[in-house]
């Protein structure tokens, strides 16, 4: 036990951001699902207690996510009760423990590195867009909404538009002090202060905000911000009204058809979503740690359930809080589930202090979270790794910005893969000439892709010339490759051409051969 809570100096103050992070998106998802906000925080504490103990992941944390809004959204609207659409969130869990089981966690070795990078750009491009209207007290937008194109004919940009001609004078305030707050927190003078690596500097951001509307209401009523300002959630007498007001599902409609398409719908794109979110987090992790991908689907799975079963929206692995929990300094789960504790304290006890916290407090928070996983550094880098690199992982961030989460990643790898081909059909065989002898070198790995390379160097070839085939690097060599050196190897003499071979014999050894009347082996 001891060895479990011994970073908890750095866990600490960690959960802390998280939960500052987490408790405006639970609520906006929400709201964004056309669900109640309690649902959002619900599915918060699940993701943060239960699915943060049982995962192998040290630093990612769960909870509702944007990307399940729409599919939520219309089950919600679709079914009868929302009681039956819990049997939905269930029944997602029992088929993410099932996918779990088969081992489908591999999924999420076959995303180029690229496209992964692309996502945490997109992502911190997408949380600074978003949260700028906060910042200065535009709030007619869910903080749970990253699509581009939002209702009634808006999208991300005409939604800056409006902040700019809509503005709060008290929440520009307010929000520039946060940044301001945040910033200074982050200097290398503070960070080498021991007490404030102790203090988190978004708790102090939360405070300041509520204490400078306190002073606003006090001296300046006309910069004092308004109920749509502030943290909306609701207050319960007693922690017993709480659990009473919770939704249970329906199970008698577990067999119907809607209610299954619905669950394996949600349990497909929520597997997607936590396999990319995991990646990532492994990818920022300083301590480069792997998370086991199957025993998360498994924790998934059983995170859904239990939210499902208390009432909650579907919920995966979320890359805004997990990279803020990396951020801010966490080192093990400890962390996430702390947080997930926050989320239920808060609620049962401390309802009304939550709706005093300004959204442009919170914003300034996702903001600066969104400005360290989208720095300039990070562009600079994959354009300097050439463009193999730096154009899938461009495509990316545009294709995540301009549709959603799900859609751009598929852009994105479709094409990082092709781009992977392309080097494929480029690196794996290699041509040099030097007056009528002709060197063709096969690389470490020798696919199918590469036949029509191949096929066209072969046909460069004139009669009466020498040709090499080095296969000495070589470890595998697909049959399409040696099929069609064969077929040269027999036309070779009818053309005057000498062919030799460069390979390693079963002991170990290079050695020339020239051909003689025999085929490739």
């Amino acid at each position: 036990m001891g060895s479990f809570f011994k970073n908890i100096a750095s866990d600490f103050p960690a959960s802390i951001v998280v939960f500052l992070v987490a408790l405006p998106l639970c609520l906006g998802v929400a709201v964004a699902s056309d669900a109640a906000p309690i649902t959002g925080l619900i599915a918060g504490m699940v993701g943060g207690i239960v699915v943060g103990f049982l995962s192998g992941s040290s630093l990612s944390v769960s909870g509702p996510a944007a990307g399940l809004t729409a599919i939520v959204a219309t089950a919600i609207n679709k079914m009868p009760t929302y009681e039956i659409f819990l049997v939905s969130v269930v029944l997602a869990g029992v088929f993410q423990l099932l996918l779990g089981f088969l081992r489908a966690g591999i999924i999420g070795d076959f995303i180029p590195n690229s496209v992964i990078k692309g996502m945490l750009a997109a992502i911190g491009i997408i949380l600074i867009l978003k949260q700028m209207p906060h910042l200065v007290g535009y709030d007619m937008v869910p903080e749970g909404d990253i699509s581009f194109v939002q209702t009634g004919d808006e999208n991300t940009f005409t939604t800056l538009l409006h902040a700019v001609k809509r503005f709060n004078a008290g929440a520009i305030i307010i929000g520039f002090v946060s940044v301001g707050i945040l910033l200074l927190f982050d200097s290398k003078a503070l960070k080498a202060i021991k007490v404030f690596k102790l203090i988190p500097g978004a708790l102090l951001v939360v405070l300041a905000g509520i204490g400078l509307n306190a002073l606003f209401q006090l001296f300046f009523p006309e910069l004092s911000l308004e109920k749509e300002h502030l943290v909306q959630l609701d207050a319960f007498d007693t922690p017993v009204a709480f659990f009473r007001s919770l939704p249970f599902p329906n199970f008698s409609a577990i067999f119907d058809k809607e209610v299954l398409l619905t669950g394996f719908t949600i349990a497909l794109v929520a597997s997607i979503e936590t396999l990319l979110s995991l990646e990532a987090v492994d990818k920022i992790d300083p301590q480069k740690r792997i998370s086991p991908t199957n025993r998360e689907l498994k924790a998934q799975g059983i995170g859904n359930m239990v939210s499902g079963l208390l009432g909650g929206i579907p919920l995966t692995s979320v890359i805004v809080r997990s990279s803020a929990n990396v951020t801010s300094g966490g080192k093990t789960k400890l962390s996430a589930m702390m947080h997930g504790g926050w989320l239920l304290l808060s609620v049962l006890f401390i309802p009304g202090v939550l709706n005093l916290i300004p959204l442009s407090a919170l914003a300034a928070i996702l903001i600066l979270t969104g400005y360290k996983l989208a720095k300039i550094k990070l562009f600079r880098e994959h354009f300097q790794a050439g463009l193999n690199q730096f154009i899938p992982f461009v495509v990316t961030i545009l294709a995540i910005l301009l549709t959603d989460l799900l859609i751009g990643i598929l852009i994105g790898m479709i094409t990082g893969f092709f781009f992977v081909l392309r080097s494929n059909f480029v690196a794996g065989i290699f041509l040099q000439k030097d007056e009528g002898r002709y060197l063709i070198r096969f690389r470490r790995n020798v696919s199918f892709l590469n036949k029509a390379t191949l096929k066209a160097m072969l046909g460069k070839i004139p009669n009466d010339s020498a040709v090499l085939f080095d296969a000495s690097k070589s470890e595998f060599m697909d049959n399409d490759i040696v099929d069609l050196v064969n077929d040269f190897v027999v036309n070779a003499a009818t053309r005057d051409i000498r062919v030799y071979f460069k390979q390693i014999n079963r002991e170990g050894n290079l050695f020339f051969e020239e051909h003689k009347d025999r085929t490739v082996k």
